[in-house]
């Protein structure tokens, strides 16, 4: 949780990240506690998450989900 981004790293909001998974953002909050994706705090204590991390959860997650579909 306390890395600190490269400058041209893109950061996005706990609602950017929920958009992408269709989930709650509450729900990526849980994730970045459980350490399921790692998170950057701005100085008002605001979590971002490194845009690279989650495409790379999303590409592991979609997959997934299309098997569970064709079944």
């Amino acid at each position: 949780m306390g890395m600190r981004p490269s400058e041209s790293e893109a950061l996005l909001t706990p609602a950017e990240v929920a958009a992408l998974f269709r989930v709650d953002p509450k729900t990526v909050t849980r994730w970045a506690q459980s350490g399921k994706l790692s998170s950057i705090r701005t100085l008002g204590g605001h979590r971002r998450y490194r845009e690279s991390e989650v495409n790379e959860l999303l590409g592991r997650t979609i997959p997934a989900q299309r098997n569970g579909e064709d079944s």
